[in-house]
This record gives C-alpha cells, structure tokens and sequence, in this order.
C-alpha cells in the first residue's frame, strides 16, 4: 500500500481508502422520502471485508453520521473491537450536513457540535481524523423561519472543534464547482471529496476550476464512487438490468438501464484489449483488475490523494486493494482511457 499525505497536515492515509456508506444498510431522507441507502448488510461479512482491507494496508475508512443514522459509523467501532484494533491507529472520517435531526439546518453551529459528539461516541475516538461538511449548500431555514447563510459560523465551529482537539483536519464535500469556490475561502479546508472515476472528472480533470481552487488553497482531493457503483466492473447485465431494494440509492439511478450498460461494457471491452485481460469476464481476477485500473486511473490525478470505493464483503475487499499491488498508471495510460470514455 501507498499513502498520501494531507496538505498543511502529518495525516498520512491509503491511497485505496475504504467507504462506509454501504453499512449503513437502507434509509430513507426525512426531507422527502427518498431513498438514500444501500441494500441491507451481513455483519460478518462487513468485518471480513475491514480484515481484508487492514490486511493490505489501508487506514483510510470514510464514514458519515446519515450513513445508516449512525448505524455504520456504530458498525465500522465495532469491527475494530471484534478484530482488536486500536482506532486511533486508523485515519477515520466522517462527515455532518445531510442529517439535521431536530434542528432547522444541519450546518446550525450547534447541531455541528452534537454531531460531533455523537460521531466521536458511535465511532469510539477522542478525536475525528477529517471531519467533511457533507455538502455545499450553507444557506437554509433559519429558526425564524427565513432563509439563513451558515457558511460564516459553521466554519468558525469546525475551527473551534480542532482548537478543542475534537478534529484534526477539515474536509469539505460538495456538488457543484459554485459550492467549492465559495466555501473553500472561508473554510479552509485541508481535503476536498467529490465523485471522481472514469466516466465522471470534472473535478479532478488538469485544468479544471476545483483544481485550480485546490491548488490556490493548498487542498487535497478524495475521489469517491471510483468504480461507479459497480458500474465499471462490468458485473451488470444490459440485457437484464439490476432491481435494488427498498432504501437503496440505486434504485433511483438512471444508469443502471441497458443503453449505458451496454455502452460501459463496450468501452472496458476495449480498455481490457489494451491492458490485457487476465481472467474470463465475471472472475474475481476480471474484477480485480478492472477495479485497480478504475482506481488507479483516479489515483494519477493532480491532488488526489486517495480513492474510496465501497464494499459489503470481503470478495468485494480484495478487489478493491488490488490498485495498491499494481504499479501507479502513467500519464499516457491516463489520457488514453479518458479518450476511450470520452468518444
């Protein structure tokens, strides 16, 4: 394994970071119903997954206090415990803006500080390794009812809580390049996450506005979604395409319909003619391989610093720490398999 370290910071994490979103199992937005999970998770096989990711190296778990109301941030604790490590020797982030509990708008400056709270209890640490603000929209119901910007306080809360020990570095996530270039300025945040992969860099492309914000502000950047939900292992039939459960996020994704399935499939069938294809489509092997090359793609990036795919098990895992095996990719690689998913 390689690891990176955060700008402005001693923070050295995994270049294959792992996400947690998927144990929080499914939930649903208590803004308007919809879904914003996963399918739901064997337990023990999510501790399988963390040994096999530990054992390969990574120290980089990204978490959030909405991901499963707490149950996943709950869950990764719990794994640590069952396989006797300590916390504090792991890089451990979470994040607060999408769950607002009783509060008018997540980013009230209180409701900041009782998350932390809650994310350090769940999480059993003294202190958040990087703490996001889970997203970019900082103007919201006030308790008189209007309309609200947060932006000035938040930021001056996330201060205060690293001045106090309870957070060592500051992340911001965010949507839009609007949302980065306002808020990084005032926040000044060490790590910038957005979704990064092969069919989706406009945050992370040369040239982009986010890098030139992170360039300005001395910002490093983590990719998630770098295998696109699955998208880019080629494990979804165009012929027959995925149903998700209830609570599950995917089911409200328009990708996973046959037209981009067959056009994904089509561009990895050339990507594999490229790099050679060490297994029959499906194997473990074939999953590997296209998983490191997501990754590493992601990875060779100006101010990226690590990739966070997902996983529910530890097939899943494995196939994700296979980038840190493989040599880094070199800018020609790079700019050929953005031209493939570009055309």
């Amino acid at each position: 394994m390689r690891y990176r370290t955060l700008p402005r910071t001693d923070i050295s994490i995994s270049e294959i970071g792992f996400g947690c979103w998927t144990m929080g199992g499914p939930n649903w937005s208590s803004a308007n119903g919809q879904a914003i999970g996963w399918a739901d998770v064997n337990e023990d096989e999510v501790r399988a997954g963390v040994k096999a990711g530990l054992d390969a190296g990574v120290n980089h778990w990204d978490n959030a206090d909405i991901y499963g109301n707490g149950r996943a941030e709950r869950l990764l604790a719990a794994c640590f415990r069952a396989l006797g490590v300590k916390p504090s020797s792991q890089v451990i982030a979470t994040k607060v803006g999408h769950f607002r509990g009783t509060a008018p708008w997540a980013y009230e400056p209180r409701h900041i500080r009782n998350q932390c709270e809650q994310s350090l209890r769940n999480l059993g640490v003294e202190a958040i390794d990087i703490y996001y603000f889970h997203h970019g929209t900082f103007v919201g119901p006030g308790y008189g009812g209007a309309l609200h910007d947060y932006l000035h306080e938040a930021a001056a809360t996330m201060h205060a809580l690293v001045k106090e020990g309870k957070v060592r570095a500051i992340g911001q996530s965010a949507y839009t390049d609007d949302d980065f270039e306002r808020a990084v300025p005032v926040l000044r945040p060490h790590v910038l996450q957005n979704k990064a992969n092969l069919r989706y860099d406009d945050f992370i492309r040369p040239g982009s506005r986010c890098q030139a914000l992170m360039e300005k502000h001395q910002c490093g950047f983590v990719g998630f979604g770098p295998l696109d939900q699955g998208i880019l292992l080629d494990k979804f039939d165009p012929a027959r395409p995925p149903t998700f459960a209830e609570g599950d996020y995917r089911g409200g994704r328009k990708d996973f319909n046959p037209a981009t399935l067959t056009g994904v499939r089509e561009k990895l069938a050339t990507a594999r003619a490229k790099f050679g294809a060490p297994a029959a489509a499906g194997t473990l092997e074939d999953v590997a391989s296209l998983s490191s090359m997501a990754s590493r793609w992601v990875l060779a990036h100006p101010n990226v610093l690590s990739a966070i795919p997902g996983f529910r098990n530890e097939r899943q895992a494995r196939a994700n720490v296979r980038a840190a095996a493989d040599p880094p990719m070199s800018a020609e690689e790079v700019e050929w398999l953005r031209g493939v998913f570009r055309s």
